[in-house]
């Protein structure tokens, strides 16, 4: 197949923002600038695939520059946490993503947008979407004003969710280590809930019984953690803080039983690795989820109960016609994230569903992976929007 040439441009996209206090390194207060990069084919379009994940970095994954090959005119936009997720708040990444769709179209020219929800930016996505749709967010988990209804948010055309995992939240909950029960002696663990230790009497294959234990005792150590976070922000504006924060690291935050029990949920990924290598050392390592965070990063990104980027509480509020591309090898999101995701968005307009055999979740060496979700992302576009 031919491919089609395109040009890839770099800009910025800068607006104000009034804001009590800068969780960004370096820049000037009060003004955001996101990076973005426009891959634009040669063949004319009015429509655009505006992709964002809350801590960037895909601008080059083989899917984004294969789409600009099959003629589809591409953004990929960085939010302003670009790399660093350690105080990240995901309302204002929905704001990040709102000034890049307004500015696709305004400055631009495009009169469709399809947001392209990879990984992490699936459930960015659907916040977005949904406050777009139907905005009911004004403040953050920690009640730091983020109006989101007086935003003016440009709802999308389409999203489509490709190897999106359920949402930071509840991904997290489910790779969060519980063997880990006091937080101020991390090291010290239950052997019990410990899936690495040898001496756990629980080996895989696990049973139902073992999972629903150890899926509950995730659900619990998220929720101790949450309830410490508010606990140190009431101390704080108890003492007439404010807008003070506190960093703090979280150990043991890739311990998901299905990483190394290929008998949970099937599928043709590796056993014993995941997206970020050997989940043992992962587990601990410092490119870990959450590893790194603030109070209020934790209540708006990672805390079960109260993040509102939630892609399973998201996805019921999106009307528009979407699609979900699963990677049958993926080595982050397992089959039920695509499923529950499908089943949640009851209310879109359309939903269509396909899967790539054997590819992983960047298509890692996989080019003719990415091609192939490339076409088959373009036949969708083509049917369902002309």
């Amino acid at each position: 197949m031919t491919k089609v040439k395109y040009t890839r441009t770099p800009y910025l996209v800068i607006f104000k923002e009034e804001a009590q206090f800068k969780d960004t390194y370096g820049g000037a207060e009060g003004i955001v600038a996101i990076e973005a990069h426009h891959l634009k084919p040669e063949t004319e379009s009015d429509t655009v695939v505006v992709f964002m994940h809350p801590i960037g970095g895909g601008a080059w994954l083989p899917f984004v520059s294969a789409l600009a090959k099959q003629g589809l005119h591409v953004i990929y936009a960085n939010s302003r946490y670009r790399g660093i997720d350690n105080a990240l708040i995901m309302e204002k990444v929905a704001l990040d993503l709102g000034a890049a769709i307004r500015d696709a179209k305004e400055r631009l020219g495009y009169k469709k947008v399809i947001l392209g929800g990879w990984s992490g930016g699936g459930a960015l996505s659907l916040f977005y979407q949904a406050e777009a749709e139907n905005p009911t967010v004004t403040h953050t988990p920690a009640g730091d004003p983020v109006d989101l209804t007086k935003a003016n948010l440009i709802p999308a055309d389409g999203v489509a969710l490709l190897a999106a995992h359920l949402s930071r939240n509840l991904t997290l909950t489910e790779w969060i280590d519980p063997s880990i029960t006091d937080e101020t002696k991390p090291y010290d663990r239950d052997p019990e809930l410990n899936i690495y230790d040898p001496a756990n009497p629980n080996q895989p294959p696990y049973s139902a019984e073992y999972i629903e234990r150890y899926r509950a005792a995730q659900i619990a150590r998220n929720r101790r953690i949450t309830a410490w976070v508010k606990d140190e922000l009431a101390k704080l504006k108890a003492q007439g803080k404010h807008n003070h924060e506190r960093g703090f690291v979280v150990q043991g935050t890739m311990a998901d039983p299905r990483f190394i029990d290929a008998t949970l949920e099937p599928s043709d990924r590796k056993p014993n690795h995941c997206m970020l290598g050997v989940p043992e050392v992962v587990n601990d390592g410092p490119v870990g989820l959450a590893r790194f965070s603030t109070l209020r990063s934790w209540l708006s990104q990672w805390s079960y109960d109260d993040s509102q980027a939630d892609g399973l509480r998201c996805a019921p509020r999106v009307t528009v016609p979407m699609i979900v591309i699963e990677n049958s090898a993926d080595d982050a999101c397992t089959p039920s994230h695509a499923a529950r995701l499908m089943a949640a968005a009851s209310n879109a307009k359309s939903m269509e569903h396909a899967i790539i055999k054997d590819a992983n979740h960047y298509y890692t060496g996989q080019q003719d992976k990415s091609v192939e979700a490339a076409i088959l992302f373009k036949d969708w576009m083509r049917k369902t929007f002309g």
